[in-house]
């Protein structure tokens, strides 16, 4: 099976910065792409970052210019660098990971626990 964990979530002043981590292990023979996702009380779970294998990143209009997504290949790690942090970014950001396994040929979807970013004064 794939782990999919999440970490670097916290209580951060508007304005301010926040590093997500998210590590992916397991029979993993191959990333077709992760990402990042988030949801806040009452509303849909949201793409904010998705990183493909090819490098290609892609952002919505919300976070575009404020977040970033980054990976380290060799680690099957990746990392989201959220500035100017605002109240409407306040949510439980999860990792996703879209995989090969030894285990099968097909691509499989996994999902992190999620790690809780609140941004208050």
């Amino acid at each position: 099976q794939v782990q999919v964990l999440e970490s670097g979530g916290g209580l951060v002043e508007p304005g301010g910065s926040l590093r997500l981590s998210c590590a992916a292990s397991g029979d993993i023979v191959r990333i077709d792409s992760m990402g990042w996702y988030r949801q806040a009380p009452g509303k849909r779970r949201d793409m904010v970052a998705v990183l493909l294998d090819s490098g290609s990143t892609h952002y919505p209009d919300s976070v575009k210019g404020r977040f970033v997504i980054s990976r380290d290949s060799a680690k099957n790690t990746i990392y989201l660098q959220m500035n100017s942090l605002g109240v409407e970014d306040t949510a439980v950001y999860y990792c996703h990971a879209r995989v090969l396994t030894s285990q099968t040929i097909a691509m499989q979807d996994y999902w992190g626990q999620g790690t809780q970013v609140i941004v208050s004064s």
